[in-house]
């Protein structure tokens, strides 16, 4: 067992479908096994869903397929979701875990009362250095690894708003620049600024974490705290 830092660039231990599975499970949603080889994760009261669609391959993130997608709706007889939430493979699945449960906590999660500036203040607090010529909308690590930025939706991401010109929070992890991505995640535009401040928090949070196995695009990057 490794203790390594920073987070965001720890990989995901190859354990993701099940750190999700079992967090989802403790906080009581209901899972079913779907036509399409996914695992359907719906919360108690209807109005929250995670999807484990890995094995679907439905579409790519930075040249990464998306492993994971959350979904939130403002009444149960809504057909269409709100926002949806997406991530692949080798997200770090602390980030992931903190993201669902202030999803699982929240009254409406179909809306936040906190403004774009709080994701960045955030990242801030623990460390992360506004980009000089976007310093509104993009924060990097310190080891310029690792950002989070407003950008305009990538293809296939799906909100209820059907506008074109939306700017919506992306993140990525890039151990190596022109290296290929460890992980990518990306939020549509509906998605509430609070929640997005979840996991960018999480992401950026200081402490060790354990991991079996080290990503190896980030390995030469990791700094190992203990052994165990």
């Amino acid at each position: 067992m490794y203790w390594v830092t920073p987070r965001h660039l720890a990989g995901d231990d190859d354990v993701l479908a099940d750190q999700i599975g079992d967090a989802l499970g403790e906080l009581g949603w209901r899972m079913w096994p779907t036509s399409r080889n996914t695992l359907l994760y719906v919360s108690p009261d209807g109005l929250r869903g995670a999807e484990w669609i890995l094995a679907a391959y439905p579409f790519e993130l930075g040249g990464l397929p998306v492993a994971w997608q959350l979904s939130a709706r403002p009444h149960t007889a809504s057909a269409m979701t709100e926002w949806n939430a997406y991530f692949t493979a080798g997200v770090p699945h602390e980030a992931l875990t903190d993201f669902l449960l202030a999803l699982d906590a929240c009254e409406a999660p179909d809306t936040g009362f906190e403004s774009a500036e709080t994701v960045l203040t955030a990242l801030s607090a623990r460390g992360w250095l506004r980009d000089p010529d976007r310093p509104r909308t993009t924060a990097t690590d310190p080891g310029f690894s690792a950002s989070i930025s407003l950008e305009t939706l990538p293809p296939l991401i799906q909100d209820a708003d059907p506008r074109d010109d939306l700017l919506a929070w992306q993140a990525w992890a890039e151990p190596v620049l022109g290296a290929p991505y460890l992980w990518c995640a990306s939020f549509s535009a509906s998605v509430p600024h609070d929640l997005v401040t979840v996991f960018a928090a999480s992401l950026a949070a200081p402490g060790p974490v354990p991991r079996r196995t080290l990503p190896k695009a980030a390995e030469d990057r990791l700094t190992i705290v203990e052994r165990s």
